[in-house]
């Protein structure tokens, strides 16, 4: 059946109020990732981002005394790029009043007050001083000019790298082919897997402590939401104080204990050893750190949406339950958990994407070091830290697939079991 007037026309009412909104997400959204997927192509560093330009500085040497005394009028000029050639180069400028050029260069020429040179083509890195000998007249004595008065002016034809056509795959080669891309994988998914499942762990057993009414609930559910509200550097910083080697409260206390003989570096360790069994095992330290962080810290997010979930379960359901002899276990595993399946699966998904994304957290803890050092890290040194732009957009776009990826596996299982 086919719409009618009114529909038609209600369908383009809404078609226009949902453009400026449409325009605003593809301007905020679309548009920096389409650049970063055009960089990653690009043989482009963090010094290319200016095109190449050539540079010019004026002076004059040798100031005359007397009519007939010789100066220089010196020009240093340079290619601001290290690999871009400049073509066409042409500098102008005002010819300082009073001075009579002598044996200009054969590129120079000075007519009317005004010097125009013709300097060709520069190759990448050009430099080179340009002095032009003139000899002072009367009107020069008699009133000297300064050429910085008048500035000179220089222009010249370059292909600017970043809206080229000259594509490359060596940022993708030289991301693949790094001996730690391996690692680092690792590393990310060790730390976004156990970071979101802790998270959303402890927002359950949170959540469950906060169903049932009881006096100071509300003082509990803001002392719970505060790790999530504070600022990360606050946070960070407490942790790094808390659990500093040579001064931190744990350190001492474990000591006081006997726990331990010698401080432990939480956050400097990349490996630590454990007794459990009869057997030395080994776990890396200052990742285990790291992640239980960003478990503590976004809990209180899961925290909200389970309680908000639980909260609105018929009481009756339970009641029926509790006559029925049903241990909170039972009623927990199979009343809560299948009604809140829905809330954790999407919970999961978006944690997941956001604790891939981290970069503040680790930064702030650890800088990337002891074995820390996560995709999100490795696009800020590689981008910013060693100046290597291309790679760094070449491995943000490596993120940005696998989380394509997990978000549709996603998505199409979540799609399965409701049997869509």
């Amino acid at each position: 059946m086919k719409p009618g007037p009114l529909a038609r026309r209600e369908a383009r009412l809404a078609r226009a109020m949902l453009a400026p909104t449409i325009l605003t997400v593809m301007a905020i959204v679309l548009l920096p990732l389409a650049a970063t997927f055009w960089i990653s192509v690009k043989p482009v560093e963090l010094a290319d981002l200016r095109p190449p330009a050539p540079i010019v500085r004026e002076r004059l040497r040798e100031k005359p005394a007397a009519v007939g005394d010789l100066a220089t009028v010196e020009y240093r000029l340079r290619n601001s790029s290290p690999k871009s050639p400049i073509r066409n180069v042409v500098l102008r400028d005002d010819w300082p009043a009073g001075l009579s050029p002598i044996a200009p260069d054969s590129r120079c020429a000075v007519a009317d007050g005004k010097l125009e040179c013709n300097l060709g083509d520069w190759p990448p890195g050009h430099r080179e001083r340009l002095k032009l000998e003139a000899a002072a007249e009367a009107e020069w004595i008699a009133r000297p000019v300064n050429p910085a008065d008048s500035p000179p002016s220089i222009s010249g034809d370059s292909e600017n790298v970043m809206t080229s056509v000259q594509f490359t795959w060596d940022n993708f080669k030289r991301i693949f082919s790094a001996d730690q891309f391996a690692a680092t994988l690792k590393i990310t998914f060790f730390y976004t897997f156990f970071g979101t499942a802790g998270a959303l762990i402890a927002g359950l057993f949170a959540a469950q402590l906060l169903n049932r009414p009881f006096r100071g609930r509300g003082i509990f559910r803001g002392l719970f939401l505060f790790p999530y509200v504070a600022p990360v550097i606050a946070m960070a910083y407490t942790w790094l104080v808390v659990l500093n080697p040579s001064s931190g409260a744990l350190n001492a206390l474990l000591a006081r204990m006997g726990a331990i003989d010698a401080p432990i570096n939480f956050f400097g360790a990349r490996m630590a050893s454990v007794e459990m069994f009869g057997m030395e095992m080994q776990f890396p330290l200052a990742l285990t750190m790291v992640t239980a962080f960003e478990a503590w810290r976004y809990f209180p997010l899961s925290l909200l949406f389970i309680l908000a979930r639980m909260q609105s379960e018929p009481e009756d359901i339970r009641e029926a339950a509790e006559m029925d002899g049903a241990s909170p276990f039972q009623q927990f595993r199979h009343l809560a958990l299948p009604q809140l399946a829905g809330i954790l699966s999407a919970l999961f998904l978006l944690r997941f994407i956001w604790t891939f994304n981290k970069f503040d957290d680790i930064f702030l803890l650890t800088g990337g070091a002891a074995g820390t050092r996560t995709l999100t890290v490795s696009v800020y040194e590689r981008g910013f830290a060693l100046g290597d732009l291309g790679a760094g957009c070449a491995a943000a776009v490596v993120i940005f697939v696998l989380l394509f990826l997990f978000a549709a596996l996603h998505f199409r299982v979540a799609s399965r079991e409701e049997g869509l």
